[in-house]
């Protein structure tokens, strides 16, 4: 391909990053883009974006400054993420030109089954308590990423992270009141009131707070590497905490956890490829949703019209009915990954589609012979890409905090149910289907690694985000920004919408029967979101960041 063939697609699928009207006032996103010929972070904090950056910039690759900026996060963020939590990553590995999938989700500690929870009095599965912490996957998916792909020990990937957790950080805006809002549950437990309570309240945004236990525990860390989690002191510390409140985890359950590398699922959409993680996470609704949605000409309907929100909603309860019925931890359960990718399920799906009316009951498909989140991506100077998601669940978890650690328990087995005859049902060392996922895309010389947290919005919004690039022609910043809806439940004709979206195209989805619920101009309902891009044609690296969320994308400075 000749270098003008190339620069000319680089303008195309980037979108219009040189705006044609110099008055930038004009333009419809509020920030711009972070444009470097080296290495950039987005996260959801900008001391996690420099911690990230500080390690490129002393020699470290993407995964060094992936992991360096999500410790960080689990220090400034700790209701979103933190070693007590889960993690996923797709690893970008320029030179070989190949995608890595790593699922650092745990499993169910082998005592916690149907039967026991039932001899406890529970008909269903608890949201929040004891029984709803599986093994942490976080430490271990951190150990396997630096053991495959990392340049720098652990030790010096951890320090910022360990030196913002000593010295303290003052609290932010949307953790501040993400803080305040959980001060019932953390009071709830004398380890969590120990930890993240000042005097029996939450910290208020400004306010410097410190957690010594948390840098005690990622010394641990980052000097005897993922057996100081699962077999350590903090081990025993965590299962001190289970036996306080009748827990079933035990020694084996934490020291037998493995996590492992799956190769990413795809599809294409109007030229792209599109890669998600395969199940137990809910990638896939995703890709179900952009094979649905290829049937119909959304950049013809127009950016946020009535024709493409309609068609974008209902391809979404398609999908998640899918989703729903069908997905559960494949180690457990056939999941038929090739019939809900495949085109011919999406064009019958996409039959099922009104285009007057909203359809308030959808039934899963059938197939022949089948909430407190962070995500940060990362390239460096050399193409390398990280898209990284890592989550307590919901916010702080279980909100049991073991004595001395710093660190929230999640609380990712709530999302198990009871019903022996579902593939998601609870079972010993089995996982839970996740809400958790990182996203990937490409197009001839383009990568981009992107993803947008926020529990069931992810699938929804990640192919909101993907209509925007490829569709509605809009460059990162700007796709990433642009208003968005999302319907968290998988029934019924109830959808919410950010107020930016336009009163006369919300009154035209309310006739066709949507029921909508109108939030603020850049809601946090939405989720947030990061991206970054690589242009290999011409070696330019672009990134994003979600107003959304207090973050920013950071460039690295370029090396002496």
């Amino acid at each position: 391909m000749g270098h003008s063939r190339k620069f000319g697609i680089f303008l195309y699928v980037a979108g219009a990053m040189f705006v044609a009207n110099a008055e930038g006032q004009d333009r419809g996103q509020g920030r711009s883009m972070v444009i470097s010929r080296h290495g950039i972070v987005a996260a959801e904090s900008p001391l996690a974006a420099q911690a990230g950056v500080r390690i490129l910039e002393s020699g470290g690759n993407a995964v060094d400054a992936a992991i360096a900026a999500n410790a960080v996060m689990g220090v400034v963020a700790p209701m979103s993420n933190g070693i007590g939590g889960d993690l996923f990553a797709i690893v970008y590995d320029a030179k070989a030109d190949k995608l890595y999938g790593l699922n650092a989700s745990g499993w169910a500690p082998r005592k916690l089954t149907i039967e026991f929870l039932h001899k406890q009095g529970l008909k269903g599965m608890p949201e929040r308590g004891v029984h709803t912490i599986t093994v942490p996957g976080a430490v271990a998916g951190w150990q396997k990423l630096a053991d495959r792909f990392g340049r720098k020990k652990l030790s010096e990937v951890l320090a910022p992270a360990i030196r913002a957790a000593e010295e303290g950080f003052p609290v932010t805006e949307m953790v501040g009141a993400l803080w305040a809002a959980q001060l019932d549950l953390l009071r709830g437990d004398e380890g969590a009131a120990a930890t993240y309570l000042v005097q029996d309240r939450a910290p208020k945004v400004g306010e410097v707070f410190r957690n010594p236990d948390l840098a005690w525990s990622l010394r641990q860390v980052a000097s005897h590497g993922r057996d100081a989690f699962y077999k350590g002191e903090i081990a025993r510390k965590v299962l001190e905490e289970m036996k306080k409140h009748g827990g079933t985890m035990t020694e084996e359950d934490l020291a037998d956890y493995a996590v492992e590398w799956v190769d990413p699922i795809s599809t294409t959409y109007r030229g792209w490829t599109v890669y998600e993680l395969p199940p137990n996470g809910q990638g896939i609704a995703a890709l179900e949703m952009l094979n649905i949605l290829e049937r119909f000409p959304l950049g013809e309907y127009g950016s946020n019209s009535v024709r493409a929100l309609h068609t974008m909603i209902e391809a979404k309860k398609l999908a998640y009915a899918d989703l729903q019925r069908y997905i559960g931890d494949p180690r457990f359960a056939k999941v038929p990954e090739a019939a809900l990718l495949s085109k011919e399920h999406a064009a019958e799906r996409a039959k099922r589609i009104d285009p007057e009316r909203s359809n308030c009951d959808v039934a899963a498909g059938e197939l022949p012979g089948g909430s407190d989140t962070i995500y940060l991506s990362v390239v460096d100077r050399e193409g390398n890409m990280v898209s990284l998601i890592q989550s307590n669940y919901e916010s702080f978890g279980s909100g049991l905090v073991a004595a001395g650690t710093g660190f929230a328990l999640h609380d990712r087995g709530a999302l198990f149910n009871l019903d022996a005859g579902s593939p998601n049902a609870l079972a010993p060392r089995k996982r839970p289907l996740h809400t958790i996922i990182p996203a990937f895309m490409q197009k001839e010389q383009v990568r981009v690694a992107f993803g947008i947290m926020g529990g069931w919005n992810q699938s929804q919004a990640h192919v909101q985000f993907v209509a925007n690039v490829v569709d509605f022609k809009m460059n990162l910043q700007a796709a990433m920004e642009a208003p968005r809806f999302t319907k968290i439940t998988f029934g019924g004709c109830d959808v919410s919408m950010e107020g930016r979206i336009a009163a006369n195209v919300r009154n035209a989805l309310t006739a066709k029967g949507h029921k909508i619920d109108v939030r603020g101009p850049f809601s946090p309902v939405m989720g947030g979101g990061q991206a970054v891009l690589r242009d290999f044609a011409t070696g330019v690296n672009f990134g994003a960041s979600d107003p959304r969320k207090d973050g920013e994308a950071i460039g690295e400075l370029p090396p002496d």
